[in-house]
């Protein structure tokens, strides 16, 4: 029986950062990579192709640097009057 893939919907998944990037805040995956007990995503910057970087897959589950799929700036200012 084989292992169950860590993060197999991460590929192509959007996120948004709540700190511009390199001066960008919106990302999509574009490739994804096990080392040891690790997951790595590798992202690029939806305007510019050549801003891309590798990031602990864990970092994007948290709220306060990344948020799931591309918001604007208004739809993200609302989401931090909830949290």
């Amino acid at each position: 029986m084989s292992k169950q893939q860590k993060l197999p919907y991460l590929v192509g998944s959007k996120w948004t950062a709540r700190q511009s990037i390199w001066g960008w805040r919106h990302f999509q995956v574009i490739n994804r990579t096990k080392q040891d007990k690790w997951v790595f995503a590798e992202m690029v910057a939806s305007c510019d192709v050549q801003v891309r970087f590798w990031l602990n897959a864990q970092q994007l589950s948290q709220e306060s640097d990344w948020l799931p799929g591309w918001r604007s700036l208004e739809e993200m200012r609302g989401k931090e009057q909830i949290i």
